[in-house]
């Protein structure tokens, strides 16, 4: 009797296949399993969703979807505003955790290396993370800028290229709310400090596709990043080049170093799915 129990309200809660078949599995967590759903459940929703819609998607009951939300607010997953529930930027730690332990990083890094092979500069791969990047792969050259860079290591995204990048394919709600708690440090003499100078830059990185950053974060590097896009054009990544203004202007960097990063981009594009 207590297995019909158990087993009823998963089949009538859960009417996806993968999740009926494990009907009277003592060692499946329902819970888990809705929690997950829930956050699949965003994918493509920039503006947000509703319970309502939610519930319509997942098969959810409202009650569920409710307490489930709650939960992942309280956990930094999730925000509200009003009826709308947007995921936050924490829910990328998931995203990181699978990088930093599957294959994906393996397929990522031979790209980066042919970047650097060509062009003898140091190539990086970023994750965006509660407003800084997050290293998720890296080929150094021989002639290192920054010491201590490698995988798992974080910088502020506003005055980075691959953070601006990343920061420019935020719906705009999420850059706003961003930028209302952001607190700029001058890194350098030219670390762009004022929200509207560093919003317009931001905005300029949306309408050409690139970002490139002189001197803000370190004096003596300029670095240029393109995003990283899932087939459904989603960018869940950026990759950057890194140079010494002594040896590379920009417009080199424009002329020479860009194509080649837009190349492993187009790469990745069916790695990170």
């Amino acid at each position: 009797m207590r297995a019909t129990k158990s087993a009823s309200p998963l089949a009538e809660t859960i009417p996806h296949d993968e999740f009926a078949a494990q009907v009277g599995n003592p060692d499946f967590v329902l819970s888990l399993a809705r929690g997950l759903r829930v956050i699949e459940s965003f994918e493509g929703h920039h503006q947000g969703r509703s319970i309502i819609e939610i519930s319509r998607s997942t098969g959810l009951s409202r009650a569920s979807i409710r307490r489930l939300l709650l939960t992942l607010q309280l956990l930094g997953y999730v925000e509200r505003s009003r009826q709308v529930y947007r995921l936050k930027t924490q829910v990328l730690r998931l995203g990181f955790s699978y990088l930093s332990s599957s294959s994906v990083v393996e397929a990522a890094r031979p790209v980066l290396e042919r970047i650097t092979e060509q062009l003898h500069e140091s190539s990086s791969m970023s994750m965006l993370d509660a407003g800084e990047i997050v290293y998720v792969a890296r080929s150094a050259a021989s002639r290192v800028l920054a010491a201590g860079l490698s995988v798992g290591s974080r910088l502020p995204a506003f005055c980075t290229s691959m953070g601006r990048v990343l920061l420019a394919a935020l719906p705009d709600s999420d850059l706003d709310a961003y930028l209302r708690e952001l607190k700029p440090r001058a890194y350098t003499p030219k670390t762009i400090t004022r929200i509207p100078q560093l919003k317009k830059a931001i905005f300029e990185v949306r309408k050409v596709g690139y970002a490139l950053v002189d001197e803000e974060l370190e004096a003596g590097l300029r670095s240029i990043a393109v995003p990283v896009s899932t087939r459904s054009n989603r960018v869940v990544a950026a990759i950057n080049v890194g140079t010494h203004v002594s040896r590379v202007d920009r417009a080199t960097l424009i002329g020479q170093c860009l194509p080649v990063l837009q190349e492993g981009a187009r790469a990745l594009r069916n790695i990170l799915i």
